[in-house]
């Protein structure tokens, strides 16, 4: 004799489930706003390291250093070793892992430069266009289709760089750098994909022999510092690891609870807070010129944002249909 569970039961656990998942969600969110919140007051950090008479590839040099010791305890406390190993055995992957780490290096360097020459609004600038750059990325290289919201968003924006460049006169560097470097960093992580921590390590592990190689040569020429800096400057250099690699940690707690349309969309929290900290803390001018150009952006992510997830209600709704789609 078959014993069912009655309607009550199962209506008491259907809610359960829906009440663990709300609370999950709205874990997700907490998680990620950690995550970009903190990236958002990078450009405070930095700018307390500026004047120790250290270029911007000197201390990208460092970053590279501390942020692979403080990876390889991530790896380690979060027993992940393995994904690194697997990694490491196939020669694709690393040679994918190479040139994505070149391409995360040349972000970081061109950030560190950014706000070591007070350019903060035009790195939140790079943070702005990166989804962007993103997508017509993935449409060059990889034949993703994007929809007509999507390209006109992706126009907008390349008004507004051209607007700095032909108007304003001058070709903003920065934010290219910076939104080019990710984008291509993104689309190759693709390719080969790992967990965030093993993949942080891996990624440094690559940077790292070269990091070595710079700060010994500089060393020879007498313009390494480290060791006679304050106590306070050593410490803010060696938590250029951490910083690098703890926001990563919550980063994929986030994207295990939350949907991928929702990260989308609380990314652009990064260089909102990035631009708000260069105009009214750090003083960085910000005429007219620059804040049209800057409407092109702002109006270019509204768009693309609203389309991204408009998609992704339809999908979502298209395979909730067939799923729950009666059986014949």
């Amino acid at each position: 004799m078959s014993i069912h569970p009655s309607p009550t039961r199962t209506k008491a656990t259907a809610l359960d489930a829906a009440a663990s998942q709300d609370k999950e969600t709205r874990l997700g969110v907490v998680y990620a706003l950690i995550c970009y919140c903190t990236w958002g007051f990078f450009p405070l950090y930095w700018s307390m390291l500026n004047g120790q008479d250290m270029s911007a590839a000197q201390l990208m040099g460092h970053r590279v250093v501390w942020a692979t010791i403080w990876a390889l305890l991530l790896l380690a406390v979060t027993r992940q070793q393995q994904h690194l190993w697997n990694a490491l055995k196939s020669p694709k992957t690393v040679a994918i892992f190479f040139v994505a780490s070149m391409a995360l290096g040349t972000n970081w360097l061109v950030y560190i430069y950014g706000v070591g020459i007070n350019r903060v609004i035009e790195a939140s600038l790079g943070y702005f266009m990166s989804p962007l750059m993103s997508i017509a990325l993935a449409r060059i290289f990889i034949g993703e289709t994007i929809n007509r919201a999507q390209v006109f968003a992706v126009i907008l924006a390349c008004c507004g760089v051209l607007w700095l460049a032909i108007l304003g006169g001058q070709i903003p560097w920065i934010a290219l750098g910076i939104s080019i470097s990710w984008s291509f960093y993104s689309l190759l992580r693709k390719k080969a994909s790992l967990p965030a921590i093993p993949g942080l390590t891996l990624e440094t592990l690559l940077m790292l022999p070269i990091a070595i190689v710079y700060l010994a040569w500089l060393n020879t020429l007498g313009e390494f510092r480290f060791f006679e800096l304050d106590t306070g400057i050593i410490l803010l250099v060696i938590g250029t690891g951490l910083l690098t690699s703890y926001p990563l940690l919550f980063f994929a707690a986030a994207a295990k609870r939350v949907s991928l349309s929702t990260l989308g969309i609380l990314l652009y929290i990064n260089p909102t807070m990035q631009f708000l900290l260069g105009w009214l803390v750090l003083k960085e001018p910000f005429d007219g010129m620059r804040f049209i150009a800057y409407v092109f952006v702002w109006i270019a992510v509204i768009i693309f944002s609203s389309s991204s997830y408009i998609q992704y209600k339809k999908t979502h709704a298209q395979t909730h249909a067939h799923t729950h789609q009666p059986s014949r």
